[in-house]
C-alpha cells in the first residue's frame, strides 16, 4: 500500500480522500491555488503546496506543477477526485512517465469514453442499448440540422467530451437549432476545449439510472447497484439515492451486467459509473460513462457499508477487489442532497459570499473519522467551514447532505428533518428549495423523472407567503437584547443609572416602541413592543401577546409567545437579522429610523451582471429596438452561460462590454431605454 498520495483537487472530495488516506495510514499532500491558500483541504492535510492563482486553468489544471509537487513531496500516487483532471488521458498517461500511480482507470479507457460519440460506437459492438441518434464526427451545421430532423424532435444535443450538464441543450423545433448548437458548443468548447456535439432523441419522462463498477488489475469486475440521479436542474442533479425507487431484481441485473460489459469493452480499472436514460416502461439505454468517482458515491456507501475511496486505493495499488458479486448486498436506503450557494427562485444562479453563519445537523463527518461500514443516519461532506468564502472561481458546492434509513420513507423524513436543522447566513442558498422538493409529493411518492422540477414549478416556487409572527417577535427581541447589551458595556461603572441604558425603563409609564423590518419581498413588519416589569407586550396585524425571554445561548434564543413556547436561531447580519425557527429561514431587514439611508442608488435605465463573469456573446446593437424577453448579453460565470434579456419592450442605448470582458457583479452591461 501506498504510503504517501498527492490529492489533486480542492474542496469536499479532497477532504473526503483524505479521510480515507488518514484512516489507512496513508499520508496526504494537498495543493492549493492562492484563492484556497486557507481552506479546508489545506488543513486537513499532512502538507500543502501552493500550485498557482486562483483560477483553475493556472492551478488545479496544470497537471505539469501537480506531478512536480508530487515528485518533490515523495508522494508515490495521484488521486484526481472528480472534476479537473480526473478524466484527463494526457495527465493519466504523464503521471505514469513520471512513475506515479494515477488513481483511476487507464488512459486508454478514458479516452475510449471520453467522447461520447465514439464511446458509443463501442458500446454498440458491446450489445449495449443506445438511444436513437447521430453520434459521428461531422459537426458541419446544417449537416447537424438535418440528422436532427431525421431523428426527430425534441432532440437533445451533448457536447462530446462534456460532463456535469454543461454543454447540452433540449431543441424542440428545427427553427431553435442552430442558435442551440451555437450556444452549446460555447459552452462546451469554454468547459472542455472541445466543442464537438452528438445529437440524441430526447426522450420523455425519462429516468437518470447509473450503475457503480469497480474493476481491478486482475480481470475481476463487478456493480455495486444503481443509484436515482433523476432529480436535476440545468442537467445537473440536485438528489440521488440508492436504490432506485421500484427497481425489480430483474432489471437490477439487466441494467447491472449490461454496465460491467460497458466497463470490460474498454479494459476499465477503478471505480467509474455507468449511466443510463431509463424509460418509465423499464427500457434502458447507455448515455454516458464517467471515469472517475462520481460526486454521488455516498449513497453507494450508506447502503452497501463500503468506502469506495479505500476500493480505490486498493485496486490502484495492485490489490483485488476487496469484495465479490455475490457478497454485496443492499441494506436500507440513502438520499443525497447537494447544498450550493445559489438562488433557485433566480433561476439557480450561483451565489457568492462568506458562511458568516453555518450551523449544521448532527451527523458523521468523514473527515473526523467517521466510520463507513456503519449506515449513520446523517452524514455531511463539506469543504468548508464557518468563515469561508465561495468564491466565482470554482463549483458553489457548500455541502452534500447525505442520508441513511432502513426505508425509503424513514429516509425522506430524516433528509426533511435535516435540512431544516441546516442553517447558512451570508449567502443564498438551495436549502429552502431542497426541503420543498424532499417533502413534495412528486418526489415523495418517486413519481421520478428528470423534468421533475419542471412539472412542479408551482409547488416547489410558491408564491411568496408573510414572516410568521413568532420570526418577527424572534427578531424583535434579539434586537433589543443586543441594544440592552450594547448600552451596558457602554455605560462600564455607571450601571445604576436607568437612562443610560437601553432598558426601556420609564418614569410613571411603560415604553411603547414601534419596530420596523422588511422581508426580502418587500413587505413591511412593524411590531410594536411596550416595555414591561418582565417581557414586553408585542402588538402587530391584529395580534397581541405578552412575550418573554425564556433563555438565550448566543444566538439561540427561546421565548415565550403568549401561551406559546418558540424556539430560534437569530443571527444579525448588518441590518439583516435572519431568523431560523419551525424549520424555515427568514431574513429581516431591520429598518433603523436614526440610520441614514444610502445615497448611491443604481443607475436606472442600466441592465447589470447577476454575478462576476465573462461576456461570451453580445446579441443586440446601439440603436437596436428589443422586445421584451429578448436575449441581449451572454455571460459565463462558473462554466454555466447566463443569458440576460430585455426586461420590457425598448431600446438598446448602448452597449457598454465586448466579447470576452470581465465584469464584476453589478457592473451595468448595457443602457436600456423602455419604450
Amino acid at each position: 500500500m501506498f504510503k504517501k498520495i498527492l490529492i489533486a483537487n480542492r474542496g469536499e472530495i479532497a477532504c473526503r480522500v483524505a479521510a480515507t488516506a488518514r484512516r489507512m495510514g496513508i499520508k496526504t499532500v494537498a495543493v492549493y491555488s492562492e484563492a484556497d491558500a486557507n481552506a479546508k483541504h489545506v488543513a486537513v492535510c499532512d502538507e500543502a503546496v501552493l500550485i498557482g492563482p486562483a483560477p483553475a486553468k493556472e492551478s488545479y489544471l496544470r497537471g505539469d506543477k501537480i506531478i512536480a509537487v508530487a515528485l518533490a513531496t515523495g508522494a508515490q500516487a495521484i488521486h484526481p477526485g472528480y472534476g479537473f483532471l480526473s478524466e484527463n488521458a494526457e495527465f493519466a498517461d504523464a503521471c505514469a512517465e513520471a512513475g506515479l500511480v494515477f488513481i483511476g482507470p487507464p488512459a486508454s479507457a478514458m479516452r475510449a469514453m471520453g467522447s461520447k460519440s465514439a464511446a458509443k460506437s463501442l458500446m454498440e459492438k458491446a450489445k449495449v442499448p443506445l438511444v436513437p441518434g447521430y453520434h459521428g464526427d461531422e459537426q458541419d451545421a446544417d449537416f447537424l440540422q438535418k440528422e436532427a430532423d431525421r431523428i426527430g424532435y425534441p432532440v437533445l444535443l451533448k457536447a462530446s467530451a462534456g460532463g456535469g450538464g454543461k454543454g447540452m441543450r433540449v431543441v424542440e423545433n428545427t427553427a431553435a437549432f442552430k442558435d442551440a448548437l451555437a450556444s452549446c458548443k460555447r459552452e462546451a468548447i469554454s468547459s472542455f476545449g472541445d466543442d464537438k456535439v452528438l445529437a440524441e432523441k430526447y426522450l420523455q419522462r425519462p429516468r437518470h439510472i447509473e450503475i457503480q463498477v469497480f474493476a481491478d488489475t486482475l480481470g475481476n469486475c463487478i456493480y455495486l447497484f444503481e443509484r436515482d440521479c433523476s432529480v436535476q436542474r440545468r442537467h445537473q442533479k440536485v438528489l440521488e439515492e440508492a436504490p432506485a425507487p421500484n427497481m425489480t431484481a430483474e432489471r437490477r441485473a439487466a441494467m447491472g451486467d449490461a454496465a460491467v460489459a460497458a466497463a470490460k469493452a474498454v479494459g476499465y480499472v477503478g471505480a467509474g459509473t455507468v449511466e443510463f436514460i431509463a424509460n418509465q416502461d423499464g427500457s434502458f439505454y447507455f448515455m454516458e460513462m464517467n471515469t472517475r468517482l462520481q460526486v454521488e458515491h455516498p449513497v453507494t456507501e450508506m447502503v452497501t457499508g463500503t468506502d469506495l475511496v479505500e476500493w480505490q486505493l486498493r485496486v490502484a495499488a495492485g490489490e483485488p477487489l476487496p469484495k465479490k458479486q455475490d457478497e454485496l448486498k443492499i441494506t436500507g436506503h440513502a438520499i443525497e442532497a447537494r447544498i450550493y450557494a445559489e438562488n433557485p427562485e433566480k433561476g439557480f444562479l450561483p451565489s457568492i459570499g462568506t458562511l458568516r453563519h453555518l450551523e449544521t445537523p448532527d451527523a458523521v463527518n468523514f473527515e473526523l473519522g467517521g466510520i463507513p461500514n456503519l449506515p449513520s443516519a446523517v452524514r455531511i461532506d463539506s469543504g468548508v467551514r464557518e468563515g469561508d468564502a465561495i468564491s466565482p472561481f470554482y463549483d458553489p458546492m457548500i455541502a452534500k447532505l447525505i442520508v441513511w434509513g432502513a426505508d425509503r420513507k424513514q429516509a425522506l423524513a430524516r433528509m426533511a428533518q435535516a435540512l431544516a436543522q441546516y442553517q447558512i447566513v451570508g449567502l443564498a442558498t438551495n436549502i429552502a428549495f431542497l426541503k420543498r422538493l424532499v417533502e413534495g409529493d412528486a418526489f415523495a411518492n418517486a413519481d421520478l423523472d428528470t423534468g421533475l422540477i419542471e412539472r412542479n414549478q408551482e409547488a416547489l416556487f410558491p408564491p411568496a407567503r408573510s414572516v410568521p409572527a413568532a420570526a418577527v417577535a424572534l427578531a424583535a427581541v434579539a434586537l433589543v437584547e443586543e441594544e440592552k447589551e450594547q448600552s451596558a458595556a457602554q455605560s462600564g461603572t455607571n450601571r445604576a443609572d436607568p437612562w443610560g441604558q437601553a432598558l426601556g425603563w420609564r418614569m410613571n409609564t411603560a415604553y411603547a416602541r414601534k419596530l420596523s423590518f422588511s422581508d426580502e419581498h418587500g413587505k413591511n413588519y412593524q411590531p410594536q413592543l411596550s416595555y414591561l416589569h418582565q417581557g414586553w407586550l408585542l402588538a402587530m396585524e391584529g395580534i397581541e401577546a405578552h412575550v418573554g425571554l425564556m433563555s438565550q445561548q448566543g444566538v439561540d434564543l427561546s421565548i415565550k409567545l403568549g401561551e406559546t413556547s418558540v424556539h430560534g436561531t437569530v443571527r444579525r447580519d448588518g441590518e439583516l437579522f435572519h431568523v431560523f425557527t419551525g424549520g424555515g429561514h427568514y431574513a429581516l431587514a431591520y429598518n433603523d429610523p436614526m440610520a441614514h439611508a444610502g445615497e448611491a442608488e443604481a443607475e436606472g435605465g442600466r441592465l447589470t451582471a447577476p454575478m462576476p463573469g465573462k461576456v461570451v456573446a453580445v446579441l443586440a446593437k446601439a440603436g437596436q429596438q428589443v422586445k421584451k424577453g429578448e436575449a441581449l448579453v451572454i455571460m459565463e460565470a462558473m462554466k454555466m452561460e447566463h443569458t440576460i434579456t430585455a426586461p420590457h419592450d425598448g431600446l438598446v442605448d448602448e452597449i457598454l462590454y465586448a466579447i470576452g470582458d470581465q465584469v464584476t457583479d453589478g457592473a451595468p452591461l448595457l443602457a436600456f431605454k423602455t419604450a
